[in-house]
């Protein structure tokens, strides 16, 4: 094992001692699905939502990142831990994170009410703390973005075999964005409408900046096939100054 994976035990151990797998801590609770906060996505799930103790496949065609990351806010709002493993390094804004290229990482930035993201230092980092995070059992939620890593980056053949036995015995949700639903109990594709945009105006009445987005999902799995529109709200979004306080978002690594 590598020492950045070691590293990462250890912070789970610490941050969480009373982790378990959830299929020996509360066996009732594997049978309901992790929520994503909006009840009309949820409606297009088998199960009212993500499923536990299987792997989803997000097909990242538009509005993937946004849904997911509501998902994860609303996993913590319940009590439980979501975590995003973050393979090509763009983590949204008000995320903090914890670099995996070095022994020396920065579990400072780890935020309350926020979910734990990592940013791997390549891809094979990138499953083996997925795995990690899932067979410990204290994260309801696991996401995995390696999309634009290297060319394949998304997990195949055996090591999707890996990723699912993780899941199973962790009993969490697990989410991999990725084109393929290798293994996938549930695939998902979500969109962006471009049709259902609606913009805020500006002073001689054009459009100046979006507000809403209409986003199209649709859900399918063995017997299963189902479709949600869903409507979210844009958040404006300023890139950082250089000279704010906390870690320099180019390099996660960097605390100035």
């Amino acid at each position: 094992m590598s020492a950045q994976l070691r590293a990462l035990r250890q912070l789970i151990a610490e941050r969480f001692p009373d982790a378990a797998p959830l299929a020996e801590r509360d066996a009732h609770r594997l049978a309901s699905a992790v929520s994503t906060g909006i009840p009309e996505l949820d409606r297009a799930f088998p199960g009212q939502g993500l499923p536990r103790g299987k792997l989803t496949a997000w097909a990242p065609e538009g509005g993937a990142a946004a849904v997911l990351r509501a998902a994860c806010r609303a996993v913590i709002a319940s009590g439980e831990r979501a975590a995003w493993v973050d393979g090509p390094r763009t983590a949204m804004a008000g995320w903090t994170g914890a670099s995996a290229g070095s022994t020396e990482l920065p579990w400072r930035e780890w935020s309350e009410g926020m979910p734990l993201v990592i940013h791997p230092s390549d891809r094979v980092s990138a499953l083996r703390c997925a795995e990690l995070l899932l067979k410990s059992g204290a994260f309801a939620l696991v996401v995995l973005d390696v999309l634009g890593m290297a060319p394949r980056a998304e997990p195949m053949g055996t090591e999707t075999v890996r990723l699912a036995r993780a899941t199973r015995e962790g009993g969490g949700a697990f989410v991999v964005l990725t084109p393929s639903g290798s293994m996938a109990a549930l695939r998902v594709a979500a969109k962006l409408d471009p049709h259902g945009v609606r913009w805020r105006r500006g002073p001689w009445g054009e459009p100046a900046l979006p507000a809403e987005a209409r986003i199209e999902v649709r859900a399918r799995a063995l017997g299963w096939n189902a479709a949600a529109r869903i409507v979210l709200p844009v958040a404006p979004y300023d890139v950082r100054c250089a000279l704010e306080a906390g870690p320099d978002r180019r390099n996660p690594g960097r605390v100035p």
